[in-house]
Protein backbone atom coordinates (compact mmCIF):
# COMPACT_ATOMS: atom_id res chain seq x y z
CA UNK A 1 0.00 0.00 0.00
CA UNK A 2 1.50 3.49 -0.92
CA UNK A 3 0.48 5.49 1.98
CA UNK A 4 3.25 7.51 3.47
CA UNK A 5 2.27 10.17 5.31
CA UNK A 6 -0.80 13.48 5.75
CA UNK A 7 0.21 15.81 3.41
CA UNK A 8 -1.92 18.40 4.82
CA UNK A 9 -4.82 18.45 6.39
CA UNK A 10 -8.01 20.19 4.90
CA UNK A 11 -10.10 22.68 7.60
CA UNK A 12 -13.68 23.89 6.64
CA UNK A 13 -14.43 26.96 8.76
CA UNK A 14 -16.74 29.99 8.97
CA UNK A 15 -13.62 31.93 8.36
CA UNK A 16 -10.87 31.30 6.49
CA UNK A 17 -8.33 34.35 6.73
CA UNK A 18 -9.53 34.73 11.12
CA UNK A 19 -9.06 30.93 11.22
CA UNK A 20 -5.31 31.41 9.56
CA UNK A 21 -4.85 34.79 11.82
CA UNK A 22 -5.36 32.95 14.80
CA UNK A 23 -3.24 29.90 13.69
CA UNK A 24 -0.27 32.35 12.92
CA UNK A 25 -0.62 34.99 15.73
CA UNK A 26 -1.38 31.62 18.39
CA UNK A 27 0.41 28.89 17.22
CA UNK A 28 3.23 30.16 15.38
CA UNK A 29 2.23 29.23 11.89
CA UNK A 30 3.23 31.00 8.82
CA UNK A 31 1.16 31.81 5.59
CA UNK A 32 1.96 30.37 2.44
CA UNK A 33 1.60 32.15 -1.02
CA UNK A 34 -2.32 32.52 -1.82
CA UNK A 35 -4.05 30.05 -4.17
CA UNK A 36 -6.38 30.75 -6.45
CA UNK A 37 -10.20 29.31 -5.57
CA UNK A 38 -13.77 29.57 -7.38
CA UNK A 39 -16.14 32.32 -6.76
CA UNK A 40 -17.09 32.55 -3.13
CA UNK A 41 -14.74 30.60 -1.53
CA UNK A 42 -11.58 31.59 0.07
CA UNK A 43 -8.88 28.82 0.46
CA UNK A 44 -6.10 29.61 2.77
CA UNK A 45 -2.45 27.73 3.14
CA UNK A 46 -0.80 27.82 6.80
CA UNK A 47 2.36 25.65 7.78
CA UNK A 48 5.00 24.83 10.25
CA UNK A 49 7.64 22.20 10.21
CA UNK A 50 6.08 19.34 8.15
CA UNK A 51 2.66 20.23 9.18
CA UNK A 52 0.36 22.17 6.69
CA UNK A 53 -3.41 23.43 6.94
CA UNK A 54 -5.04 24.03 4.05
CA UNK A 55 -8.19 26.44 5.10
CA UNK A 56 -11.66 27.15 3.61
CA UNK A 57 -14.67 29.04 3.54
CA UNK A 58 -17.29 29.51 1.44
CA UNK A 59 -19.74 32.50 1.06
CA UNK A 60 -23.03 30.44 0.03
CA UNK A 61 -24.99 28.29 2.37
CA UNK A 62 -25.43 25.38 -0.24
CA UNK A 63 -21.57 25.24 -1.00
CA UNK A 64 -19.97 21.98 0.48
CA UNK A 65 -17.43 24.06 2.34
CA UNK A 66 -20.40 26.13 4.19
CA UNK A 67 -22.80 22.96 4.85
CA UNK A 68 -20.20 21.02 6.58
CA UNK A 69 -19.37 24.20 8.60
CA UNK A 70 -23.27 24.40 9.69
CA UNK A 71 -23.23 21.03 10.39
CA UNK A 72 -20.26 20.72 12.59
CA UNK A 73 -18.64 24.45 13.19
CA UNK A 74 -15.09 24.50 11.85
CA UNK A 75 -13.01 21.58 11.92
CA UNK A 76 -11.36 18.76 10.10
CA UNK A 77 -13.13 17.52 7.02
CA UNK A 78 -10.28 16.25 5.16
CA UNK A 79 -6.81 14.32 5.57
CA UNK A 80 -5.25 14.42 2.24
CA UNK A 81 -3.40 10.97 2.25
CA UNK A 82 0.19 11.25 0.62
CA UNK A 83 1.11 8.54 -1.43
CA UNK A 84 4.11 6.95 -3.58
CA UNK A 85 1.21 6.15 -6.02
CA UNK A 86 -2.24 8.06 -5.67
CA UNK A 87 -4.09 6.17 -8.17
CA UNK A 88 -2.95 2.84 -6.90
CA UNK A 89 -3.78 3.77 -3.23
CA UNK A 90 -7.61 5.57 -4.50
CA UNK A 91 -7.69 2.19 -6.98
CA UNK A 92 -7.42 -0.47 -3.67
CA UNK A 93 -9.45 1.67 -1.49
CA UNK A 94 -12.28 1.61 -3.90
CA UNK A 95 -11.73 -2.07 -4.73
CA UNK A 96 -12.25 -2.78 -0.54
CA UNK A 97 -15.59 -0.80 0.14
CA UNK A 98 -14.52 2.99 0.46
CA UNK A 99 -17.13 5.29 -1.06
CA UNK A 100 -16.06 8.09 -3.73
CA UNK A 101 -17.45 11.12 -3.38
CA UNK A 102 -15.26 12.77 -5.92
CA UNK A 103 -11.72 12.54 -8.49
CA UNK A 104 -9.06 11.56 -5.76
CA UNK A 105 -11.50 11.54 -2.57
CA UNK A 106 -13.48 8.81 -0.84
CA UNK A 107 -15.88 9.39 2.42
CA UNK A 108 -13.56 8.48 5.69
CA UNK A 109 -15.57 8.92 9.32
CA UNK A 110 -18.69 10.50 8.69
CA UNK A 111 -18.53 13.62 6.74
CA UNK A 112 -14.63 13.58 7.55
CA UNK A 113 -13.27 12.56 3.78
CA UNK A 114 -9.74 10.90 2.57
CA UNK A 115 -8.02 12.50 -0.67
CA UNK A 116 -4.93 10.84 -2.27
CA UNK A 117 -2.27 12.69 -3.48
CA UNK A 118 1.03 12.98 -4.19
CA UNK A 119 3.98 12.48 -1.90
CA UNK A 120 4.92 16.46 -0.44
CA UNK A 121 9.10 16.76 -0.90
CA UNK A 122 10.87 16.17 0.91
CA UNK A 123 9.22 13.08 2.95
CA UNK A 124 10.04 13.22 6.37
CA UNK A 125 11.90 10.15 7.79
CA UNK A 126 9.43 7.76 10.19
CA UNK A 127 8.92 8.02 14.15
CA UNK A 128 9.08 5.57 16.46
CA UNK A 129 6.29 3.14 15.96
CA UNK A 130 3.86 2.85 18.82
CA UNK A 131 4.37 -1.18 19.08
CA UNK A 132 5.67 -3.43 21.71
CA UNK A 133 9.11 -3.40 19.89
CA UNK A 134 9.41 -0.22 18.46
CA UNK A 135 10.61 -0.85 14.63
CA UNK A 136 14.05 1.40 14.20
CA UNK A 137 13.06 5.57 12.66
CA UNK A 138 14.44 9.05 12.98
CA UNK A 139 11.83 11.20 14.19
CA UNK A 140 11.49 13.71 11.59
CA UNK A 141 13.54 17.25 12.59
CA UNK A 142 12.05 20.93 12.34
CA UNK A 143 13.57 23.98 11.84
CA UNK A 144 14.69 25.34 15.57
CA UNK A 145 12.80 27.78 15.28
CA UNK A 146 9.42 26.15 14.49
CA UNK A 147 7.99 24.91 17.91
CA UNK A 148 5.81 22.27 16.03
CA UNK A 149 7.41 19.59 14.02
CA UNK A 150 5.21 17.18 12.40
CA UNK A 151 1.49 15.53 12.88
CA UNK A 152 2.06 13.10 15.57
CA UNK A 153 -1.91 11.40 15.11
CA UNK A 154 -5.10 12.25 15.09
CA UNK A 155 -8.00 11.08 17.15
CA UNK A 156 -11.51 10.74 16.00
CA UNK A 157 -14.47 9.83 17.65
CA UNK A 158 -17.38 7.23 16.17
CA UNK A 159 -20.90 6.69 17.43
CA UNK A 160 -21.70 3.68 19.68
CA UNK A 161 -20.95 0.64 17.34
CA UNK A 162 -19.02 1.77 14.92
CA UNK A 163 -15.73 1.01 15.76
CA UNK A 164 -15.15 -2.04 14.53
CA UNK A 165 -16.20 -0.94 11.15
CA UNK A 166 -13.61 2.06 11.24
CA UNK A 167 -10.94 -0.12 12.18
CA UNK A 168 -12.05 -2.64 9.45
CA UNK A 169 -12.59 -0.04 6.90
CA UNK A 170 -8.42 1.28 7.69
CA UNK A 171 -7.27 -1.82 7.59
CA UNK A 172 -8.85 -3.23 4.03
CA UNK A 173 -9.15 0.30 2.72
CA UNK A 174 -6.15 2.18 3.71
CA UNK A 175 -3.82 -0.95 4.28
CA UNK A 176 -3.04 0.21 7.75
CA UNK A 177 -2.78 -2.11 10.79
CA UNK A 178 -4.60 -1.69 14.18
CA UNK A 179 -1.51 -1.53 16.83
CA UNK A 180 -3.30 -0.97 20.15
CA UNK A 181 -6.75 -1.34 21.78
CA UNK A 182 -7.94 -0.45 25.20
CA UNK A 183 -11.20 0.04 27.30
CA UNK A 184 -11.03 3.45 29.40
CA UNK A 185 -13.04 3.80 32.26
CA UNK A 186 -13.13 6.94 33.83
CA UNK A 187 -15.58 7.07 36.55
CA UNK A 188 -19.02 6.43 35.72
CA UNK A 189 -18.36 6.50 31.98
CA UNK A 190 -16.12 4.34 29.93
CA UNK A 191 -14.88 4.08 25.90
CA UNK A 192 -13.40 1.75 23.57
CA UNK A 193 -10.45 2.97 21.46
CA UNK A 194 -8.26 1.63 18.79
CA UNK A 195 -5.23 3.06 17.03
CA UNK A 196 -4.70 2.20 13.39
CA UNK A 197 -1.39 3.26 11.44
CA UNK A 198 -0.09 3.02 8.37
CA UNK A 199 3.26 0.87 7.62
CA UNK A 200 5.32 4.08 7.15
CA UNK A 201 4.40 4.96 11.22
CA UNK A 202 3.36 8.66 9.38
CA UNK A 203 -0.23 8.20 9.76
CA UNK A 204 -1.98 7.31 12.76
CA UNK A 205 -5.55 7.42 13.91
CA UNK A 206 -6.76 6.69 17.29
CA UNK A 207 -10.38 6.04 17.20
CA UNK A 208 -12.79 6.02 19.63
CA UNK A 209 -16.46 5.09 20.96
CA UNK A 210 -18.56 5.32 24.11
CA UNK A 211 -20.03 2.79 25.81
CA UNK A 212 -23.18 3.35 25.98
CA UNK A 213 -23.88 0.72 28.87
CA UNK A 214 -22.65 3.55 30.74
CA UNK A 215 -23.10 6.92 32.18
CA UNK A 216 -22.44 9.77 29.22
CA UNK A 217 -19.92 11.27 29.06
CA UNK A 218 -17.41 13.59 27.04
CA UNK A 219 -16.96 11.24 23.83
CA UNK A 220 -20.90 11.18 24.05
CA UNK A 221 -20.77 15.23 24.57
CA UNK A 222 -18.77 14.84 21.11
CA UNK A 223 -20.77 13.07 19.10
CA UNK A 224 -23.81 15.13 20.17
CA UNK A 225 -22.42 18.80 19.34
CA UNK A 226 -20.33 17.87 16.48
CA UNK A 227 -23.42 15.92 15.08
CA UNK A 228 -21.80 12.91 14.06
CA UNK A 229 -18.31 11.45 13.99
CA UNK A 230 -15.26 13.59 13.54
CA UNK A 231 -12.22 14.74 14.69
CA UNK A 232 -12.09 15.47 18.60
CA UNK A 233 -8.29 16.55 18.36
CA UNK A 234 -4.55 16.67 16.58
CA UNK A 235 -1.41 16.17 18.37
CA UNK A 236 1.26 18.04 17.47
CA UNK A 237 5.13 17.06 17.86
CA UNK A 238 7.52 19.41 19.81
CA UNK A 239 11.12 18.97 19.91
CA UNK A 240 11.03 20.85 23.52
CA UNK A 241 7.51 21.15 25.45
CA UNK A 242 7.97 23.03 28.22
CA UNK A 243 9.74 25.76 25.59
CA UNK A 244 6.83 25.30 23.38
CA UNK A 245 3.91 25.67 26.10
CA UNK A 246 5.56 28.90 27.65
CA UNK A 247 5.62 30.26 23.99
CA UNK A 248 2.38 29.36 23.07
CA UNK A 249 1.09 30.64 26.20
CA UNK A 250 2.82 33.70 25.79
CA UNK A 251 0.55 34.02 22.54
CA UNK A 252 -2.60 33.46 24.32
CA UNK A 253 -3.32 30.13 24.26
CA UNK A 254 -4.71 28.20 26.98
CA UNK A 255 -3.85 24.90 28.47
CA UNK A 256 -6.17 22.56 30.57
CA UNK A 257 -5.38 22.42 33.96
CA UNK A 258 -4.14 19.16 36.02
CA UNK A 259 -4.64 18.60 39.58
CA UNK A 260 -1.81 19.09 42.07
CA UNK A 261 -2.49 14.77 43.49
CA UNK A 262 -1.58 13.78 39.52
CA UNK A 263 2.13 15.19 40.55
CA UNK A 264 2.32 14.02 44.24
CA UNK A 265 2.03 10.30 42.31
CA UNK A 266 4.76 10.53 39.93
CA UNK A 267 7.09 9.14 42.33
CA UNK A 268 5.79 6.36 42.92
CA UNK A 269 4.17 5.90 39.07
CA UNK A 270 7.12 7.08 37.19
CA UNK A 271 10.08 6.78 38.96
CA UNK A 272 12.47 10.17 37.94
CA UNK A 273 11.10 12.41 35.37
CA UNK A 274 13.89 13.83 32.74
CA UNK A 275 12.10 17.59 32.65
CA UNK A 276 12.04 17.98 35.98
CA UNK A 277 8.82 17.40 38.07
CA UNK A 278 8.44 21.47 39.50
CA UNK A 279 8.22 22.31 35.68
CA UNK A 280 6.02 19.58 35.03
CA UNK A 281 3.47 21.07 37.57
CA UNK A 282 4.20 24.79 36.70
CA UNK A 283 3.04 23.78 33.08
CA UNK A 284 0.30 21.02 33.46
CA UNK A 285 2.38 19.01 31.61
CA UNK A 286 1.64 15.30 31.82
CA UNK A 287 3.84 12.80 31.79
CA UNK A 288 4.02 8.61 31.02
CA UNK A 289 6.54 5.86 30.01
CA UNK A 290 6.75 2.76 27.96
CA UNK A 291 9.95 0.53 27.23
CA UNK A 292 11.20 2.97 24.70
CA UNK A 293 11.41 5.88 27.31
CA UNK A 294 9.63 9.17 28.23
CA UNK A 295 6.26 10.90 26.72
CA UNK A 296 4.98 14.33 27.74
CA UNK A 297 2.19 15.51 26.42
CA UNK A 298 -0.35 18.52 27.25
CA UNK A 299 -4.00 19.35 26.10
CA UNK A 300 -5.31 22.64 24.67
CA UNK A 301 -8.48 23.88 26.27
CA UNK A 302 -10.64 24.21 23.32
CA UNK A 303 -11.95 27.11 21.64
CA UNK A 304 -14.37 25.74 19.17
CA UNK A 305 -17.74 27.31 19.57
CA UNK A 306 -19.32 23.87 20.71
CA UNK A 307 -16.02 22.60 22.91
CA UNK A 308 -15.68 19.60 20.08
CA UNK A 309 -11.89 20.28 18.70
CA UNK A 310 -8.90 21.04 20.93
CA UNK A 311 -4.99 20.37 20.32
CA UNK A 312 -2.69 18.37 21.98
CA UNK A 313 1.21 19.11 21.84
CA UNK A 314 3.66 16.29 22.60
CA UNK A 315 7.27 15.87 22.98
CA UNK A 316 8.57 11.65 22.61
CA UNK A 317 11.77 11.38 24.23
CA UNK A 318 11.77 7.66 23.17
CA UNK A 319 8.29 6.55 24.17
CA UNK A 320 6.57 5.20 21.29
CA UNK A 321 3.07 4.95 23.06
CA UNK A 322 0.00 7.27 23.55
CA UNK A 323 -0.16 7.98 27.10
CA UNK A 324 -2.73 5.93 27.98
CA UNK A 325 -2.20 6.48 32.23
CA UNK A 326 -2.81 10.18 31.27
CA UNK A 327 -5.71 9.46 29.44
CA UNK A 328 -8.19 9.49 33.05
CA UNK A 329 -6.18 13.08 33.56
CA UNK A 330 -6.95 14.36 30.25
CA UNK A 331 -10.86 13.28 30.60
CA UNK A 332 -11.38 14.52 33.84
CA UNK A 333 -9.93 17.78 33.10
CA UNK A 334 -12.06 18.32 30.04
CA UNK A 335 -15.05 17.51 31.99
CA UNK A 336 -14.09 20.74 34.61
CA UNK A 337 -13.83 22.80 31.17
CA UNK A 338 -17.44 21.98 30.28
CA UNK A 339 -18.12 22.11 33.50
CA UNK A 340 -17.18 25.49 34.25
CA UNK A 341 -17.57 26.61 30.17
CA UNK A 342 -21.04 25.46 28.50
CA UNK A 343 -20.55 25.39 24.81
CA UNK A 344 -22.81 28.22 23.02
Amino acid sequence: MSIQSIAHVEFHCADADRFAAYLVEAYAFALEPPVTAEPGVRRVWVRQGTIRFLLSSADQPTHPVAEFVARHGDGVAVFALGCADPAAALDQALRNGARPLAPGLVAGFGDVALRFVALPEPLPEPHPQPLPEPQPGAIPEGSAAELLQFLDHAALCVPAGELPDAVKFCEQALGFRRIFDEYIEVGAQAMDSSVVQSPSGLVTFTLIQPDTARSPGQIDTFLDRHEGSGVQHLAFHTGDIAVAVRELTRRGVRFLSTPETYYQALPERIGATNVPVETLRELNVLVDQDHGGQLYQIFTRSAHDRRTFFLELIERQGAGTFGSANIRALYEAVERQHATSPAN
